[in-house]
């Protein structure tokens, strides 16, 4: 799971990439838990917050080279690492995980899960779809098929997740979709959730 979503091949092999969006698909049942088992904020955030913690840990104990590391984790997760990360950079997983105790700590439930989903699902489909396809380059590594498909997949979002009105839903998945291609220096697993949720809260507010 990592920002950069729409990375051009040279990084890490489509079958890496294929692999890691697999684990970021994963990431659902953060937003699927928080609904279908009924958690409040608290107990959501109670579970959250020591897995994110552990998450840090593991990623000091990577760029640091513990032998939790090197024994534990290396051997399934290292493949899955990218340069960026190997070279400084914490994981994808630690910025969806810190993102995730602040977007359930911030919003509405049903914005949170919207804005959780959205970049889950949308990171997942603008990755390999632009990796796949991706020929119109319009930001960096970012093209215009794979921002197709990161919208589409948070259409798809849009009018799944329960509790919350439609117009709502749909701008979030707009605002989502613009801030996964343009994130400006921000991991996007970070800046999709945070600035989504932030953008439906005023808009429901508003409207």
């Amino acid at each position: 799971m990592t920002g950069g979503s729409d990375t051009p091949t040279g990084q890490i092999s489509f079958g890496q990439e294929l692999a890691r969006k697999a684990t970021h698909m994963g990431a659902m049942v953060i937003p699927a838990g928080y609904y279908i088992l009924g958690l409040s904020e608290a107990t959501a955030l109670a579970i959250m917050i020591p897995i994110f913690v552990a998450m840090v840990v593991l990623d000091v104990a990577r760029l640091r080279d513990w032998a939790l590391w090197r024994k534990v984790a290396a051997p399934v997760i290292s493949p899955l690492v990218r340069p960026r990360e190997v070279n400084g950079d914490f994981t994808g997983a630690t910025y969806i995980l810190f993102a995730s105790c602040f977007t359930i700590a911030l919003y509405d439930k049903p914005i949170a899960i919207a804005s959780l989903a959205f970049i889950i699902v949308g990171d997942t489909l603008a990755a390999l779809i632009g990796r796949r396809y991706g020929r119109h380059r319009f930001y960096g590594s970012k093209s215009i098929e794979g921002s197709a498909a990161c919208l589409a997949g948070t259409l798809i979002v849009a009018f799944s997740v329960p509790e919350i009105r439609l117009p709502v839903a749909v701008f979030g998945a707009f605002v989502a979709t613009c801030f996964e291609a343009f994130t400006l220096g921000v991991d996007d697993n970070v800046a999709v959730p945070l600035l989504s949720g932030l953008a439906m809260t005023i808009f429901q507010k508003m409207f």
